[in-house]
C-alpha cells in the first residue's frame, strides 16, 4: 500500500509534473532574487535557498505538489537580524528555525489549523493575492508602452492558449508565455528590464558550509527570537498553503509531516549558505494550474533552478520581466476567491467582519501571521458570543413544598456566567432552591466562579440551595475549582475579603 501510494505520488502525473516544474523554476528566479534583496543579502542566498528547500521538501514534506523556497513574509522577519549581525547569523537563525519547526512537527502542532475557520483561510488567501499583485507594480511603474504591451500580450497567451484545440492542453500556457514573450523581445530588440537586470547569478554549486558563529548562549539569544518568529511564519504559511492545495486538488495532507520536512529543508539550507523558507501560495498555484500534482514537480522545480542559474544563465537572463509579471498577475487572479466577493452580500456580518480584518490586516503589516491571528481572535470571539446566547434557563415551583427550581440550558462559560449569576431572584420567599443542570455544561472557572456566587449568595439570604444533574465533566471542574460546599474555603475567601 505505501509502494502504490509512494509511486504515485512521484510518477503518477510524469508529463505534467516535468512541465509544471519548468514553469515555477523560471518563476522562482526573480521572486528568489527579489526576496534576497528585501532580506538584505546577496541574491545566490535566496537562490541557494529556493534550491535546498525545494528539492529537500520533495522528499520529506507531507503535501505532494506543493512547492516551498524563500518567500517574502520570510524574507521581512530577517531585515533586522542581517542587518546588525551579518550573514552568518542569518544561517544560524535558518538552522535553529528548522530544528523549532521539526520540534513542532514532533508536538503535533499541525493540529492547531482545526482552529483557523474557513473565513480566516479565505481572507488570507485574499491577501495573498493581493500582495502578489502589489509586488508586481514596481515592475509596471515609470516604464516603457513596451512592458505594458508585453504584460497584455502574456496575459492573452496565459488564458487564450488552453482554448487551442489539441497543443492547448499539452504544453502550459505559463510557459508558452515566457518562451513567446522572450522570443519576442530578443528578435524585434526591445530594451526592457529582464530577469539578468535584478541581480548576479551565482556561478557556482552551493557547499556544505556550518554558519560561522560561536556555539554559546550569547549567540542563542541573538538568533531565538528571530528563528522563533521565523518558525511560526513559516509553519503558518505552509500549514495554510497545504489547506488550500488540498482544496484544489480534493486531497489530504499530512500537517505535522510537513512541519517536520520544512523543518529539515531549512537545516539543509542553512547549512548550504541559503536563508529561510517555507512553502509558497503563489508558486505553489502556479505548479496545480499547470498540471503539477506529484511530489516529482517540485523536485524537477528545485534542481532546474540550480541548473539554469549556475549553468544557463545566459539564457535566463533575457527572459524579459513583463512575461513573469503576466504569470504571476494570473496567480493573483486566480488565488483570489471571486466567490467570497459575491458572498458580502448574502453571508453573516460576523463572517465578512472576520474576513475583511485578516485581509486588511496582512495587507497594511505584510505580516502573514499577525493576519490570521487576528481573524482567529475575532472568529473565536464572534463564536463565544454567538453560543452563549444559546443559554437560557427556565423557573418553576415544586407542587406541596416550598421550592424553586431553576432549569438550564445550554453552555456556560465566561461569555455567559454573567447571565447565569442573575438568571436567580435573590430576594424571593421559597426556602429551597434547587439548581438543575441536568441539559447545561460548565467549561471553565469563570462558570464555577458563577455558580459559587450564586449558591453562597443564596445561602446567605436563609435558603437551602441543593445543585443537582452536573455530568461528568461539569461535576469534574466543580469539585475541582468550586467552593460553595467547602467552607473552609468560604471563610478564607472572607478573611481575604474577596
Amino acid at each position: 500500500m505505501l509502494l502504490l501510494s509512494t509511486k504515485e505520488e512521484w510518477f503518477g502525473n510524469v508529463r505534467g509534473d516535468i512541465l509544471a516544474g519548468i514553469v515555477v523554476a523560471l518563476a522562482l528566479i526573480p521572486e528568489a532574487i527579489a526576496f534576497s534583496i528585501i532580506a538584505g543579502v546577496d541574491p545566490k542566498v535566496g537562490l541557494y535557498a529556493s534550491f535546498c528547500i525545494a528539492t529537500v521538501i520533495a522528499f520529506v514534506g507531507g503535501r505532494a505538489g506543493m512547492i516551498s523556497a524563500a518567500t517574502g513574509a520570510m524574507a521581512l522577519l530577517m531585515v533586522t537580524l542581517v542587518k546588525e549581525h551579518g550573514l552568518e547569523y542569518l544561517l544560524a537563525a535558518t538552522v535553529l528555525t528548522g530544528m523549532l519547526q521539526i520540534a513542532a512537527g514532533y508536538l503535533k502542532l499541525g493540529v492547531l489549523m482545526s482552529f483557523v475557520s474557513r473565513t480566516v483561510v479565505v481572507g488570507f488567501v485574499n491577501a495573498l493575492a493581493i500582495l502578489i499583485f502589489m509586488a508586481q507594480l514596481p515592475e509596471l511603474t515609470n516604464v516603457t508602452w513596451h512592458v505594458y504591451a508585453l504584460t497584455a500580450a502574456g496575459l492573452a497567451i496565459i488564458y487564450l492558449f488552453p482554448h487551442i484545440p489539441r497543443i492547448g492542453s499539452l504544453v502550459p500556457s505559463p510557459l508558452v508565455t515566457i518562451v513567446v514573450l522572450t522570443l519576442v523581445v530578443l528578435v524585434m530588440g526591445i530594451d526592457v528590464r529582464t530577469v539578468g537586470d535584478m541581480g548576479e547569478m551565482p556561478d557556482t554549486l552551493p557547499v556544505f558550509l556550518w554558519p560561522e558563529v560561536p556555539l554559546d548562549f550569547e549567540t542563542l539569544a541573538i538568533i531565538f527570537p528571530y528563528s522563533a518568529a521565523l518558525a511560526a511564519v513559516g509553519l503558518l504559511e505552509s500549514f495554510m498553503t497545504a489547506t488550500i492545495v488540498d482544496d484544489m486538488t480534493d486531497t489530504d495532507s499530512d500537517k505535522n509531516r510537513e512541519a517536520k520536512g520544512q523543518g529539515i529543508a531549512n537545516i539543509a539550507s542553512g547549512c548550504m549558505g541559503g536563508m529561510a523558507g517555507c512553502a509558497m501560495i503563489g508558486q505553489s498555484v502556479i505548479n496545480i494550474k499547470s498540471g503539477g500534482r506529484g511530489r516529482l514537480s517540485t523536485l524537477i522545480a528545485g534542481v532546474l533552478l540550480l541548473v539554469m542559474v549556475v549553468f544557463m544563465s545566459d539564457l535566463i537572463k533575457i527572459i524579459p520581466m513583463a512575461a513573469l509579471v503576466a504569470v504571476m498577475i494570473m496567480v493573483s487572479i486566480g488565488t483570489f476567491s471571486w466567490p467570497s466577493v459575491k458572498g458580502l452580500k448574502t453571508l453573516p456580518l460576523s463572517t465578512n467582519i472576520v474576513m475583511i480584518a485578516t485581509t486588511g490586516v496582512v495587507v497594511a503589516t505584510h505580516n502573514l501571521a499577525l493576519g490570521v491571528l487576528t481573524g482567529v481572535l475575532l472568529a473565536s470571539l464572534f463564536f463565544a458570543n454567538k453560543i452563549s446566547h444559546l443559554m437560557y434557563w427556565d423557573t418553576s415551583y415544586e407542587k406541596g413544598s416550598d421550592t424553586r427550581i431553576y432549569k438550564f440550558f445550554g453552555q456556560i462559560f465566561f461569555n455567559s456566567a454573567d447571565r447565569f449569576a442573575d438568571a436567580f431572584d435573590y430576594k424571593e420567599n421559597a426556602k429551597q432552591i434547587v439548581i438543575d443542570v441536568t441539559h447545561a455544561h460548565f467549561w471553565d472557572i469563570t462558570a464555577v466562579y458563577a455558580l459559587d456566587k450564586a449558591v453562597i449568595k443564596l445561602r446567605n439570604m436563609g435558603k437551602h440551595v441543593e445543585v443537582i444533574g452536573q455530568n461528568e465533566a461539569t461535576q469534574t471542574i466543580i469539585d475541582r475549582f468550586g467552593i460553595h460546599d467547602k467552607p473552609e474555603e468560604i471563610k478564607k475567601m472572607m478573611d481575604t475579603g474577596h
